[in-house]
């Protein structure tokens, strides 16, 4: 196999994206066959050298794993936390090949998480014009009006620059507050939180229900699974590459543990995506022109079949 560069080789396997493979050589954290590398421009042939970070050696079998997990409240989403709190990968346990989470919840957010070794896929989700769609249902402070709506489906501008078009309902209210859903493109810092935050209703309670099609309605929180390889190809086709489907997707049940049933992907026709050819407000299946709020019953049994209808 022929030589690439170490930091190509690092983002490739789903270290981190090029330009972080880049800061971990240049802090000596990467050795190469024993020996520290801390100098850019470096290649290394996959198929001979030992690349270790960590301690831990990085993955050149071509292997591909990929998790889908309910990420609890308290965990942080790192692979590693200095000050000792628990991560994503302790819930995961221990695993010869190394994964990443493909974005961030914050430490108190719960939800669709998504973990991989697959650089290639993670840079690719993760990437602003990917258009990946989102979806939360979030407990707010007040019960917003109807113009607080409107803005939020418009869009905010907030510190970093504008938010895009949002899918914003009340789902249901609980005396002085109200649970939001929540879908949109994109993600920066903080977005669901600092939007609500700029209408006057921070944020309660966060949960993430959705990511590029996928949920995890069939996971308790702390639970994880492995992902189907038709749930693989569904992202692939989502994020339109050119690459061919990995061939290999590892399913050792001696490695996975609290192990549930696969679900269907959920999220619309479009595989997650939203339609851009129309606006639009998600509603209830069957309810046109009903109440668009939930029932207290149907929340708890997170139903969330959402079907684009008009505003």
């Amino acid at each position: 196999m022929s030589k690439i560069r170490l930091q190509k080789f690092l983002a490739d396997c789903g270290v981190a994206s090029r330009r972080k493979c880049e800061e971990l050589i240049a802090r000596g954290e990467v050795t190469v066959n024993g020996a520290i590398i801390s100098e850019q421009g470096i290649s290394v042939d996959p198929a001979s050298d030992m690349v270790i970070i960590g301690g831990k050696p990085i993955n050149t079998t071509g292997e591909k794993i990929y998790i889908l997990m309910n990420k609890p409240k308290g965990v942080i989403t790192t692979t590693a936390d200095p000050g000792g709190r628990k991560t994503v990968l302790d819930i995961l346990g221990t695993f010869d090949i190394r994964v990443y989470p493909v974005g961030r919840l914050d430490w108190d957010t719960e939800g669709v998480l998504l973990l991989t070794n697959d650089g290639e896929m993670t840079n690719k989700l993760l990437h602003p014009s990917s258009g990946i769609w989102k979806s939360y249902e979030a407990k707010v402070r007040g019960i917003p009006s109807l113009p607080t709506l409107l803005k939020l489906r418009k869009g905010l501008l907030l510190d970093d620059g504008p938010t895009a078009p949002a899918a914003v309902k009340i789902s249901e209210t609980t005396g002085k507050n109200a649970w939001l859903y929540i879908g949109l493109t994109g993600g920066r810092y903080h977005q669901v939180k600092r939007m609500c935050q700029s209408v006057g209703h921070p944020v309660v309670k966060l949960r993430r229900l959705e990511f590029a099609g996928l949920t995890c309605n069939d996971l308790n929180p702390g639970e994880w699974r492995y992902l189907k390889p038709k749930e693989v190809g569904r992202l692939w086709a989502l994020i339109k590459t050119t690459k061919s489907i990995p061939v290999v997707v590892t399913t050792d049940r001696r490695r996975e543990k609290n192990r549930r049933p696969a679900p269907a992907v959920a999220g619309s026709g479009s595989g997650g995506r939203p339609d851009k050819s129309r606006s639009w407000i998600p509603v209830r299946k069957g309810t046109a022109g009903k109440s668009d709020r939930f029932t207290t019953a149907e929340r708890k049994k997170k139903t969330r079949n959402f079907s684009r209808g008009p505003k």
